[in-house]
């Protein structure tokens, strides 16, 4: 990512460039033995929301990332480019993630985008928006041929 191609809608601001950077850096090496790293992204009183959970603080994010990467094989992003607007950021993602538990450790791809809260250097509020079906639904044994026999027909 090159702050060149960055789209901006207000003035340029160091601090938000500087954390999305460490944002995104942080995702692409966060695993379970690392859960400490959040710490230096978010703040303390961080809101984090997904399809799955919402949790309040810096220590119920650490748990639920911690749950939730417990049986990750590997994990990455390809991030796009962010939608900046004072230090509000949204940023497109897709995920490459290997799970034990999902499709046998087969690589599955999840399209996404992050909707950030910048202040003071660290990340305030962080939602992040993803199809569930595209990670969990369509990857699960019966079920999951029947979820993307529906997506082929309505698409």
């Amino acid at each position: 990512m090159s702050t060149a191609s960055i789209i901006e809608m207000s003035n340029k601001n160091t601090s938000v460039h500087e954390t999305l950077g460490r944002f995104t850096q942080l995702f692409n090496n966060l695993c379970a033995g690392n859960m400490a790293e959040l710490g230096t992204v978010y703040g303390d009183n961080v809101k984090f929301t997904d399809p799955f959970s919402s949790v309040q603080g810096i220590d119920e994010l650490t748990e639920y990332f911690t749950d939730a990467y417990a049986n990750v094989i590997s994990c990455g992003f390809e991030f796009g480019e962010p939608v900046i607007n004072g230090s509000d950021v949204c940023i497109p993602w897709v995920m490459n993630l290997q799970h034990k538990r999902i499709r046998k450790g087969k690589s599955v791809k999840v399209d996404g985008i992050s909707q950030l809260v910048i202040h003071k250097g660290r990340v305030v509020s962080h939602r992040d928006y993803f199809d569930a079906g595209q990670l969990l639904y369509e990857n699960l044994p019966v079920m999951g041929g029947v979820i993307r026999w529906i997506r082929n027909q309505a698409g």
